[in-house]
C-alpha cells in the first residue's frame, strides 16, 4: 500500500511540528521528525496489504503473519489523523474487518495468515488450522481489537456510517471474546489445550496442554504472555486490567452500536468479577499478599500496595515485567489506571528497579526487557511505553534521544539490543517497535 494525498500531507505536518518541538537541540528534533515520517511510511506501505472485502492484512515487520496484538499497536501514531484523512480511517477499519473476522475464526489464536495458506510458526501444532501461524491463547489478542474499535469509534464516529462500522461480524466478535473470556474463568471446563512437543517451558503448556492449575477467582485464565511464552501462573495481571478495559468497551459499543443491553450488561458484570480477583490476588506489600477492594470500578489497596505480574489463586505469585504489552509498567495505557494512581507509582518503582528480574542497566541504557529476548537486551517498546507513563516532559525527551543512540547504527528500532553493546539486538525490521517511537514523538510534542 502507499501513502497518498490527505494522509501524506497530514503526516508531514506532524513531522514538522515534532521538529518544531525542539527548539533547544534543532538537530534532534530534525532528526526525530525524520524518523516519524520514515517509520509511518514504513509501517503503512512495507506491512500492509489490502484484500478482499475492504480487509487490510498487516505483518509486524519480518515475520508473515498477522498478530492481533501487534497489528492494534502499529496503527496508533495512525489515529490522530483519521478526522482528517480518509486513508487513514479506511486504513484503521481495513485493519478492524480483519481482525474481528479472524476472531469469529478462532478466538484463541494470537497471529493469523494472510489466507488459508497453511504457513505456520511451528507446523507440527496440535489443532492444526491453514488459516492459523499460531494458537497460543493470550487475553490481550482479544483485548486489542476492542480497545482499537473503541478508539475509532470515538474519534471518527461522527464522520463515518454506523451501519459500516457496527457490521454482523463486530457484533458476533465481541460477543464471542465476552463468551470466551466467561468460560476461561473456571479453565479446566475449557476445551482449549496447547501442547509443542519437544519444545521448551516457554513453548508448550504443563499437564497436556491445560497449563499450571488454578483456582476460580473470578479472574480469566490464558496459557500464554504477550510475549507469546507460557504463563508461569494462569492469570496475568496486565492482561486481566486491559480486559477490564475492553469489556467496558464492549458493553459501550454493544448499546451504540447494536442495542444490546443484554451484552452491555453481561461484559460489566465480567468486568467487575474480574477486578475483584485482581483486588483479592494481585495486591501485595513486599512479599506478602495485601488484599484490596473495587469501589467504583477501581481498584484500592493499602499505601504501599503494588501489582505482581501473574498469580494463580492458590498461593502462587510472580513479580516481574515484561517489556510486551500490556505490561505493569504500560497499566495507564491499557488497563484504566491513571498515571498518579498510587498502586500504579509502587508498581512502576518496583518494574524500574533490580526488584524486576528483567529490568536491565548497562553502559548504553537501562530499561525493560524480557525472558524471551537474550539476557541483558533491553526492548526499545518498554522505553517508549516507559516514556508515555511519564508526565515528565525531560524524561520522554530523553528515553526519544535514547531510543536513537542505541539502534545499533541502523536507523531502525528492533525488537531488542544489548544494554552494553546496542549493534547486538535482535529482529532487524520490527514495525512495532518503530511505530512505539512514533508513538512516544507525538506524544512528547503535545501532539496526541
Amino acid at each position: 500500500m502507499h501513502i497518498e494525498g490527505d494522509l501524506a500531507r497530514e503526516l508531514d505536518r506532524a513531522a514538522g511540528r515534532i521538529e518544531q518541538a525542539w527548539p533547544d537541540a534543532p538537530r534532534l528534533g530534525a532528526e526525530i521528525a525524520a524518523r516519524f515520517s520514515t517509520y509511518t511510511r514504513d509501517t503503512v506501505e512495507r506491512t500492509m496489504t489490502a484484500g478482499d472485502s475492504g480487509r487490510v492484512f498487516v505483518i509486524t515487520g519480518d515475520i508473515p503473519a498477522m498478530w492481533l496484538r501487534d497489528s492494534s499497536a502499529q496503527l496508533w501514531p495512525l489515529l490522530p489523523f483519521m478526522a482528517a484523512s480518509a486513508q487513514a480511517r479506511e486504513l484503521v477499519q481495513g485493519v478492524l474487518r480483519s481482525q474481528f473476522a479472524f476472531i469469529c475464526h478462532d478466538p484463541y489464536a494470537n497471529a493469523f495468515n494472510d489466507g488459508p495458506t497453511g504457513a505456520a510458526y511451528h507446523p507440527g501444532d496440535l489443532d492444526s488450522d491453514p488459516h492459523l501461524w499460531e494458537r497460543k491463547y493470550e487475553i490481550d489478542s482479544l483485548a486489542f481489537p476492542v480497545d482499537l474499535a473503541h478508539r475509532t469509534w470515538h474519534l471518527i464516529g461522527h464522520v463515518i456510517r454506523p451501519s459500516e462500522f457496527f457490521t454482523p461480524t463486530l457484533h458476533e466478535a465481541i460477543l464471542a471474546i465476552v463468551r470466551t473470556w466467561r468460560l476461561e474463568q473456571r479453565h479446566d471446563a475449557s476445551a482449549y489445550r496447547f501442547v509443542r512437543a519437544g519444545m521448551p517451558p516457554t513453548e508448550t503448556l504443563a499437564r497436556d496442554g491445560r497449563g499450571t492449575p488454578v483456582a476460580h477467582t473470578g479472574m480469566t485464565w490464558q496459557g500464554f504472555r504477550p510475549s507469546d511464552d507460557a504463563c508461569t501462573y494462569g492469570y496475568n495481571i496486565p492482561a486481566q486490567l486491559f480486559a477490564a478495559r475492553a469489556l467496558r468497551q464492549i458493553a459501550d459499543l454493544a448499546v451504540l452500536g447494536f442495542s444490546d443491553s443484554a451484552l452491555a450488561a453481561e461484559a460489566q458484570h465480567l468486568r467487575l468479577e474480574i477486578l475483584d480477583g485482581v483486588a483479592r490476588h494481585g495486591l501485595y506489600e513486599g512479599a506478602e499478599l495485601s488484599p484490596g477492594r473495587v469501589t467504583d470500578g477501581r481498584i484500592h489497596g493499602e499505601p504501599g500496595a503494588h501489582l505482581v505480574y501473574e498469580v494463580d489463586g492458590l498461593g502462587g505469585a510472580l513479580f516481574m515485567d515484561d517489556a510486551n504489552l500490556p505490561s505493569l509498567l504500560g497499566l495507564p495505557l491499557l488497563g484504566d489506571l491513571r498515571v498518579s494512581d498510587p498502586i500504579y507509582q509502587n508498581t512502576r518503582r518496583r518494574v524500574l528497579s533490580t526488584a524486576n528480574p528483567h529490568f536491565v542497566s548497562g553502559p548504553a541504557a537501562a530499561g525493560v526487557g524480557s525472558p524471551h529476548t537474550p539476557p541483558g537486551h533491553v526492548w526499545p517498546i518498554a522505553l517508549a511505553v516507559q516514556g508515555l507513563t511519564t508526565t515528565d516532559q525531560a524524561e520522554k525527551r530523553r528515553l526519544l534521544h535514547l531510543l536513537i543512540d542505541t539502534d545499533g547504527g541502523t536507523g531502525w528500532m528492533h525488537e531488542s539490543f544489548d544494554a552494553g553493546d546496542p549493534s547486538t539486538f535482535t529482529r532487524e525490521w520490527f514495525s512495532w517497535a518503530n511505530m512505539m517511537f512514533c508513538e512516544l514523538a507525538l506524544d512528547a510534542a503535545g501532539l496526541l
